[in-house]
């Protein structure tokens, strides 16, 4: 007997419960707060926004002489063959590249061939890989 009073006063509060707003209202209640039913996206961390000029998240603005895609024949495949490094077709790299700073403006803001942002600068600036242009 217990057992089933116990039942029943589960069943009545999940029966309260699932009352709509509309019906509290009627019963001069205030509504309910709307549920917050979460992704996985919504409960990302949060980082900086990306892109933007100047901005670099994977590292340092580089400026490279030149930034050509992998794969294609060029002298930036005999370099990589040459290196020994093996990278994806078609990945875009920076050679000669040194690192500069947008940080004050002026002349140490200055890029007369390319600035990119790269994923891996481990090669001292003779070959970056993972190259994106940006606007400095």
């Amino acid at each position: 007997m217990k057992f089933a009073s116990v039942l029943a006063v589960a069943v009545a509060a999940t029966v309260v419960s699932a009352e709509t707003n509309a019906e509290r209202m009627a019963r001069g209640l205030p509504p309910l707060a709307p549920a917050r039913r979460g992704t996985p996206v919504a409960r990302a961390k949060r980082t900086s926004p990306s892109g933007g000029s100047g901005q670099c998240n994977t590292g340092s603005i580089q400026c490279c002489e030149s930034v050509s895609k992998s794969g294609h024949g060029s002298v930036l495949d005999e370099l990589l063959s040459v290196l020994n490094i093996d990278i994806p077709f078609d990945t875009s790299c920076g050679v000669s590249c040194s690192p500069i700073s947008v940080i004050g403006g002026g002349s140490g803001a200055s890029c007369n061939q390319e600035p990119v942002c790269c994923e891996n600068n481990s090669y001292n600036g003779l070959v970056n890989i993972g190259c994106s242009p940006i606007n400095i």
